[in-house]
């Protein structure tokens, strides 16, 4: 077998070092304009690492000052403390967040409040949204530019103009204190009508048009044509929509009159202005805590439909 000469193998060897030296040039000024970006995430993390690290704070060193920033003895009675007894008062035991509700099960009850509002809200959107969307974007009706115009230009109404109107038809309804309160205004969403008209008109109607020379009804055309069709743009949608109803805090405190009805942002609220001092605050963190972990879970779940939902409603077919 034939031996390369060394002195063809050496430019090789140091024409691979500049390379390599410009490679990691590269990195360091990819990284250097990222930096902006950690810092900006720095000031995001941070709070949440504080919320973190109070959870598992004993009483005593919640109220110590200066704070520490990581739990010298840390606990979980903020949660549940087995020790604690409303006959007898210890400073160093405390209500957990699951034993600080008089109501039925408790901290469970407005963790399913929120789930089930949040749940049937995000379906019951995208559902309605979704069949208006395909009736603007692929059907010739009359007067449908103007109705989407008007669609649009409500979005640039402040929200909170609607509050006493919407209480007042929740009133007259007889809807106060009720899941229909909650659900039934939150359906009709501009925004999200506005995305899906935009990705539907990226589809080819020649689809549309196959299915209705086949005998499909509008219906199935809708079913089971144009919803798989949305799934990106859905699931994109369903981010906002879940993020945003369950952070919800105004309106639900404007049509809860009962304990039992208040959803995790009104209960939190009422626990805070309940119990005050730092002693506290690890229950009311641990609320907070609990509170977040579902809309965390639920954005790396679908993060990727969500950069494919956006990415895909800028192309035109």
């Amino acid at each position: 077998m034939a031996v390369a000469p060394l002195d063809t193998i050496a430019p090789a060897r140091h024409a691979r070092q500049p390379a390599r030296a410009g490679d990691r040039r590269t990195r360091v000024n990819r990284h250097l304009l990222r930096l902006p970006f950690y810092l900006l995430s720095l000031t995001m993390i941070a709070p949440f690492y504080w919320l973190v690290i109070t959870v598992f704070k004993p009483p005593a060193e919640l109220a110590r000052t200066p704070p520490s920033f990581v739990p010298e003895s840390p606990t979980v009675h903020n949660f549940y403390d087995p020790a604690w007894s409303a006959q007898r008062i210890n400073p160093g035991h405390l209500q957990g967040i699951f034993q600080r509700f008089q109501v039925d099960f408790g901290f469970w009850r407005f963790l399913f409040n929120s789930l089930f509002i949040t749940g049937a809200i995000t379906v019951g959107s995208l559902l309605v949204c979704s069949l208006a969307a395909y009736v603007i974007a692929k059907h010739d009706i009359k007067g449908r530019r103007v109705i989407f115009l008007m669609i649009i230009a409500s979005m640039m109404v402040p929200w909170q103009t609607t509050l006493i109107p919407n209480y007042v038809i929740m009133r007259n309804l007889g809807w106060l204190d009720s899941y229909a309160a909650y659900i039934v205004p939150a359906l009709a969403k501009a925004f999200v009508l506005f995305f899906l008209v935009q990705f539907l008109q990226s589809l080819p109607n020649e689809l549309i048009q196959a299915a209705r020379v086949d005998g499909a009804g509008e219906w199935r055309i809708w079913w089971t044509i144009v919803l798989p069709l949305l799934r990106p743009a859905l699931a994109a949608m369903s981010i906002f929509i879940v993020l945003a109803e369950w952070n919800n805090f105004l309106w639900p405190l404007i049509i809860v009159q009962s304990d039992e009805m208040a959803n995790l942002p009104v209960a939190l609220a009422r626990l805070n202005s309940y119990f005050a001092g730092p002693d506290h605050q690890g229950a009311i963190m641990a609320g907070g805590l609990l509170a977040s972990v579902p809309t965390i879970v639920f954005f790396l779940v679908f993060q990727k439909y969500f950069t494919r939902g956006i990415a895909l409603s800028g192309l035109k077919g």
